[in-house]
C-alpha cells in the first residue's frame, strides 16, 4: 500500500506542470551546473501607446565563431546540454599554461599565457581582453535579453586565410561549409533553450525571417534573433590576382541558399578586396598584418589612390616581419594623400546588390571602401531601396545622414561608455531630424575590442530605468563586475548600458531603447520595396 501511495504520488508529481508555478521568463528546467543570470523581474512585453517595441538592438555578434576559423580559433562553446563545465573549456593546446594561445599572443602581445582553467573558477578568461574564449555563453546572452535586449543579429562569419594560416582545426576552411555549419548550430541553440521553457516555441531565444516576426517575438517580450553573414570570401566570390574566381550564378544560388537558411543581411566584403568589392582597410600592425594576408590569399597587395571625396579610407599599417611572406616579397609604401581603394563594387558585386534587393535583404555597408559603399548607396537611392546597415561603425561617418535619407539603420559599435558616448552626441541632431533610435554593435567573438574597465556603476540597478534589478553576473565561483571587469562578456551589456546612462543620462538610454523599433523600421522598408 506505501508502495502505492508513493507511485500515485510521484505520478502525480510528474504529471503537474512545472511552469504551474514558474513565472513565463524563467526556465523549467537547467542543466545541473549553470552560469547564474542575476537579474530580478519580469521582462518588459507588448509595445507602447503608438505601437512601439522597445529594446535594445545589438547589431553585430558572432554566436557560432567558435565554429568558424577551423574550429580551434575561439575555444568553448555557447551552449552545451551539460552546461557551463563542458561548454566553457579551453582549447586543448592552451594547456598547461596558455602558452599555446598562440594568436591571442599575437593579437594582444601578451606571451605570458593564462589559466586555462573554466568552470569553476575562470580566472583568467573570458576577459574584455580576449580574443580566444567563449563571450556568448547563452546564459549570458539570456541576462542580455534580460536585461531589456530585444533584437540581436548573429553575423555568421569566418576567414579561410586565417584558418589555413592557424595551426590547430578540426573543420574544414571553407567559409560557406562553416556558415552553413553555424547556421545550424543556431538553430540548435534555439531547440536547446525552447527543451528549458517547456518546449518548441517557448523559449526566449527566437530567430526571425521577417519584421512581422520580429515585432511579435519582441511584443511577448522575448530575444528576436536575426541571422546575417560576415565574411571575406561570400559565396566563394574570391579573386586571384584581379580576376574573379566566382560568377553571376554562384551569386544566384548562394543569395537562394543562405536566404532559405534564414539569412537576411550580408557583407559583401570583409577584411580581403574580393570579388564583389573592396575593403576599407584596416590600421596599425593589424592593417598590415590583414594587407599581408590579402597578398597570400589574392596575390595582390591593397592599392590606394586619391579619394573623390570627403569620405576615406583607413590608413594602412605596416606589417612586421613574416615568416608568411617571402623575404624577397616586398610590401608596397603608401602614399598618406592617397587614403581611398582603387577597389569598389565590382560588376558582380553590383549585381549581388541587385539580388539583394529582389530578395528584400538588408545590405550591410560597413567593412566596405569608400568606392564601394559610394556606388552602393547611389544603387540604394536610385532604387529607393531602404535596406542599408552600417552595424558597428565600420563606415565612413559622413555616410550616415544618407543611410538615414534612405531608410537604413545606424549602430555604433560598443566604445568604452564615454567613447560610445561621444559618438552618439556626433550624430543625435541626425537621430533627432530622421526620428530613429540608436544600435550598438558588440561584436562579441568577432576578434575586436571590449569596453575597459572604469567606475560609475552601483550594484545593484535598474536596467533602463524602471526595469528589473540587475546585479553582478556570476558563473561558478566567478562574479564579474564592470567596473573593474569590463565588457568581458555578453551578458555585461546591461551593465555597459548603466555606464553609458551615468555618463549620458536617461534620455540616450531612451534612444537605445528606440533601436529595435529603428531597426525593424529598416526591415519592413526592405520587405515592402518593389523595383
Amino acid at each position: 500500500m506505501v508502495r502505492l501511495v508513493l507511485a500515485v504520488a510521484l505520478l502525480a508529481a510528474a504529471l503537474t506542470p512545472a511552469a504551474a508555478s514558474t513565472p513565463w521568463w524563467e526556465p523549467v528546467a537547467r542543466p545541473a551546473q549553470d552560469s547564474q543570470i542575476n537579474v530580478t523581474g519580469e521582462p518588459f512585453q507588448g509595445t507602447d501607446d503608438q505601437g512601439r517595441v522597445r529594446g535594445f538592438v545589438d547589431a553585430h555578434n558572432h554566436l557560432m565563431t567558435n565554429e568558424a576559423f577551423g574550429g580551434r580559433l575561439i575555444c568553448g562553446a555557447a551552449f552545451s546540454e551539460q552546461g557551463a563545465p563542458d561548454a566553457l573549456k579551453d582549447c586543448p593546446e592552451h594547456h598547461p599554461a596558455g602558452l599555446g594561445a598562440i594568436f591571442e599572443a599575437l593579437v594582444t602581445s601578451d606571451f605570458d599565457g593564462h589559466d586555462p582553467v573554466g568552470w569553476p573558477t575562470f580566472k583568467d578568461w573570458p576577459s574584455y581582453k580576449t580574443v580566444s574564449h567563449q563571450q556568448n555563453y547563452y546564459a549570458w546572452l539570456e541576462r542580455a535579453w534580460r536585461g531589456g535586449q530585444r533584437v540581436l543579429v548573429t553575423d555568421l562569419t569566418s576567414n579561410a586565410t586565417l584558418c589555413v594560416i592557424y595551426p590547430f582545426k578540426d573543420k574544414p576552411c571553407d567559409e560557406m561549409t562553416s556558415v552553413r555549419l553555424q547556421a545550424k548550430r543556431t538553430y540548435e541553440l534555439q531547440d536547446f533553450v525552447d527543451r528549458q521553457f517547456g518546449g518548441p516555441g517557448k523559449g526566449w531565444f527566437r530567430i526571425v525571417t521577417s519584421s512581422e516576426q520580429a515585432r511579435d517575438v519582441i511584443k511577448q517580450g522575448k530575444l528576436a534573433v536575426v541571422l546575417g553573414i560576415e565574411t571575406s570570401e561570400l559565396f566563394g566570390c574570391r579573386q586571384l590576382v584581379d580576376l574573379p574566381l566566382c560568377g553571376k550564378a554562384d551569386i544566384d544560388r548562394g543569395l537562394d541558399e543562405v536566404y532559405a537558411l534564414g539569412v537576411r543581411s550580408a557583407f559583401l566584403c570583409h577584411k580581403f578586396d574580393n570579388a564583389l568589392c573592396g575593403v576599407r582597410f584596416d590600421s596599425g600592425v593589424q592593417g598590415g598584418v590583414l594587407n599581408a594576408g590579402q597578398f597570400l590569399r589574392t596575390g595582390t597587395w591593397w592599392k590606394t589612390e586619391k579619394c573623390s571625396g570627403p569620405q576615406q579610407d583607413n590608413p594602412i599599417g605596416v606589417a612586421p616581419p613574416n615568416a608568411l611572406i617571402p623575404a624577397t616579397v616586398v610590401a608596397p609604401k603608401y602614399d598618406e594623400a592617397k587614403r581611398c581603394n582603387v577597389r569598389g563594387l565590382t560588376s558582380l558585386g553590383e549585381y549581388a546588390v541587385q539580388g539583394m534587393m529582389r530578395r528584400h535583404m538588408m545590405i550591410e555597408i560597413d567593412h566596405m571602401s569608400v568606392k564601394a559603399a559610394s556606388r552602393t548607396l547611389d544603387l540604394a537611392a536610385q532604387a529607393r531601396y531602404p535596406g542599408i546597415l552600417s552595424s558597428h561603425s565600420w563606415m565612413d561617418a559622413q555616410w550616415t545622414e544618407k543611410v538615414y535619407q534612405l531608410g537604413g539603420f545606424v549602430a555604433s559599435y560598443e566604445f568604452d561608455a564615454d567613447g560610445f558616448v561621444s559618438q552618439a552626441a556626433s550624430t543625435a541632431a541626425l537621430r533627432q531630424k530622421y526620428g530613429v533610435g540608436l544600435g550598438f554593435g558588440s561584436d562579441y567573438n568577432g576578434v575586436g575590442s571590449h569596453p575597459s574597465p572604469r567606475t560609475g556603476v552601483t550594484y545593484p540597478f535598474r536596467s533602463y530605468p524602471e526595469g528589473p534589478l540587475v546585479d553582478r553576473q556570476r558563473t561558478g565561483d566567478r562574479v564579474w563586475d564592470i567596473n573593474t571587469d569590463g565588457g568581458a562578456h555578453v551578458g555585461l551589456i546591461p551593465d555597459w548600458v548603466e555606464q553609458v546612462r551615468g555618463l549620458g543620462g536617461d534620455q540616450l538610454v531612451q534612444e537605445l531603447l528606440g533601436g529595435a523599433e529603428s531597426y525593424l523600421r529598416t526591415w519592413s522598408g526592405a520587405q515592402r520595396w518593389s523595383s
